[in-house]
């Protein structure tokens, strides 16, 4: 990589130290150009206008979204968030009471709202996979809880408040033994490593735009494996998800656009497009090593400051690191840090993390591959003298 060369791209490497990738990434110029000129084709000629004469330009994400995950365009379709097509996805899997939903302490608390709430309305049941002695979800325990009457596996591949990567391709292969439909949020790992879903096993994958892949915000997408689209009715359709077949009746789309809406902003999902296709030119093997490296570094160079914990589990770990400090609460070395110019953020305790015994609050500093060494080295200071 031309680390010099992206750091060129990347405007906001002048003025700050960005380690918030992990919330939203800074884009590359590549991507607000063309968000740019696309909101001023729609000035100059209108919005529908604009869509019509570029048609090819709005067709390109589904193209990138696919090459970038292994998956076939037709599997692919575009939403506003992760949150949003991890919604449709989920809500449109057929429940009961007794059906079962296993998911793990490290899920999204807004995932797991979700879940609480169709458990409610549908009488299933949410049961909770336990973590092994590493951190991550327990295969062995995940095996022994896979009976006729599950329905589900909800895993997040990255957990918001760790650096473990949860073990994916190893959940698949359980799902595919159960015959179990398997989702994978994967809004924290797409863009920063490889996410082939042929190798994951997974029915449906759901990520954003604004993180790794360092798109826009308001961007997402998700994948549906072929043979599962047939047994998925979305929650709700519109005339992009279904067309009429007569004045009293309606045909859902056959491919993954039976879970999109019509409106959406259009330039947003030219600027997801843009931001996939630069991904692949670096490549996502580069990408890992190099968000990888750092973060080490960046592991290495913390626990060298007295007072400071360093608490990422598992047993592969990515480019999120979380710490805490003895003294200085993660809100407050937030604060300070960011008058400083450098962008982290803090992660408070959930319910999910309280019921795994995780009740430390602490500050997540998520690299990613445009970082370099010097910023690593900036930031270590900042933090020895705040809490000196």
């Amino acid at each position: 990589m031309d680390i010099a060369q992206l750091r060129l791209d990347t405007p906001g490497c002048r003025n700050r130290v960005h380690f918030n990738n992990a919330g939203a990434a800074l884009a590359p110029r590549p991507v607000t150009d063309a968000m740019v000129a696309f909101l001023r084709l729609e000035a100059e000629i209108g919005g529908y206008e604009a869509a019509e004469l570029s048609h090819e330009l709005l067709e390109r994400p589904y193209h990138a979204v696919a090459k970038l995950i292994g998956a076939q365009r037709s599997e692919i379709a575009l939403a506003e968030s992760a949150t949003r097509a991890w919604q449709m996805a989920f809500y449109s899997i057929p429940l009961s009471p007794g059906d079962r939903i296993l998911t793990t302490f490290s899920e999204y608390p807004g995932n797991y709202v979700a879940l609480l709430h169709r458990a409610r309305q549908t009488g299933a049941e949410i049961c909770i996979v336990p973590d092994d002695e590493s951190g991550i979800v327990s295969l062995p325990a995940l095996r022994q809880m896979l009976d006729d009457r599950v329905r589900l596996i909800a895993l997040t591949h990255v957990p918001t408040n760790n650096g473990l990567v949860n073990p994916a391709a190893e959940v698949g292969a359980l799902a595919r033994e159960a015959s179990v439909l398997y989702l994978l949020d994967a809004a924290q790992s797409a863009g920063q490593m490889d996410l082939d879903v042929g190798r994951l096993g997974c029915h449906m994958l759901v990520a954003t735009g604004r993180k790794y892949l360092r798109g826009p915000r308001g961007t997402g997408f998700l994948y549906v494996r072929e043979d599962a689209i047939p047994r998925l009715e979305p929650p709700l359709l519109d005339w992009a998800s279904a067309r009429f077949a007569s004045l009293d009746s309606y045909e859902v789309m056959g491919d993954a656009r039976r879970f999109e809406t019509w409106e959406t902003s259009l330039a947003a999902r030219v600027g997801l497009g843009v931001a996939v296709d630069y991904a692949l030119s670096l490549g996502m093997d580069a990408i890992w090593n190099r968000v990888s490296e750092l973060a080490a570094y960046l592991r290495e160079r913390l626990s060298g400051i007295e007072g400071i914990t360093v608490r990422d589990a598992g047993r592969v770990r990515c480019g999120l690191v979380t710490f805490s400090h003895a003294r200085v609460r993660p809100r407050e070395l937030c604060r300070r840090l960011a008058e400083a110019g450098i962008n982290v953020y803090p992660r408070d305790v959930t319910p999910l993390d309280t019921a795994a015994g995780r009740t430390e609050p602490v500050v997540r500093a998520s690299v990613n591959y445009y970082n370099d060494g010097e910023e690593v080295d900036q930031f270590c200071a900042a933090v020895a003298g705040i809490c000196h």
